[in-house]
């Protein structure tokens, strides 16, 4: 771990109580959803942190893969909102991430009033993923349609969706049917010379 990391490092585990884990010469702090939003304030505001810049939020559907917190499997705990931290006055990198405590009903608190700028990743979070961040002033989608049902990054949502949208010539207008393209998985055929790999 270089100087600084280990400065952030040791820095985040007396003003938190909480350790980090580093990979790959970074490090990511992991929240539980009941102190998200108070950690999140300490984070910008603390002068020994002072991460005033939210760089990014994304959804993550952790339910067929990752490192989900020991347990959450029996517990339906797969859906995570994962920030992307800078701090400008000690020029170092975070990454944030905590967990929904329920997959039913996925609810974080909104982050807006502390970074203004996570508006939208919240909102896109929100529509993708079906996670509803609590106290956000416009909670609404931002890429589906407003009559769109589901949220298409889950998992267990189907690749070709549930609905189809075309104009209709005799209704003049646009109309929504079931998909009518059958459901197939496509797997990639690999053609090989005889004997490749061998030895000559």
């Amino acid at each position: 771990m270089s100087p600084r990391l280990l400065r952030l490092h040791d820095s985040l585990e007396k003003i938190l109580r909480i350790k980090p884990k580093e990979h790959l010469g970074e490090l990511t702090l992991e929240v539980k959803a009941a102190e998200y939003k108070d950690i999140a304030q300490k984070l910008r505001d603390h002068p020994d942190l002072r991460f005033e810049q939210l760089t990014d939020l994304c959804g993550v559907d952790y339910s067929t893969y990752g490192d989900r917190p020991a347990g959450s499997e029996s517990r339906g705990v797969s859906f995570a909102a994962v920030l992307h931290l800078l701090s400008f006055t000690h020029n170092w990198r975070l990454r944030l991430r905590c967990f929904c405590p329920d997959d039913a009903f996925p609810v974080l608190s909104s982050v807006v009033e502390i970074w203004p700028g996570v508006n939208w990743y919240e909102r896109e979070a929100f529509d993708l993923f079906g996670i509803v961040f609590d106290g956000h002033p416009d909670l609404r989608r931002i890429l589906t349609d407003y009559g769109f049902i589901g949220h298409p990054f889950r998992k267990d949502f189907p690749i070709s969706g549930h609905v189809e949208m075309r104009y209709d010539p005799e209704q003049k207008r646009v109309i929504y049917q079931p998909v009518t393209i059958e459901p197939r998985e496509v797997t990639p055929r690999v053609v090989r010379e005889a004997h490749y790999g061998e030895d000559k």
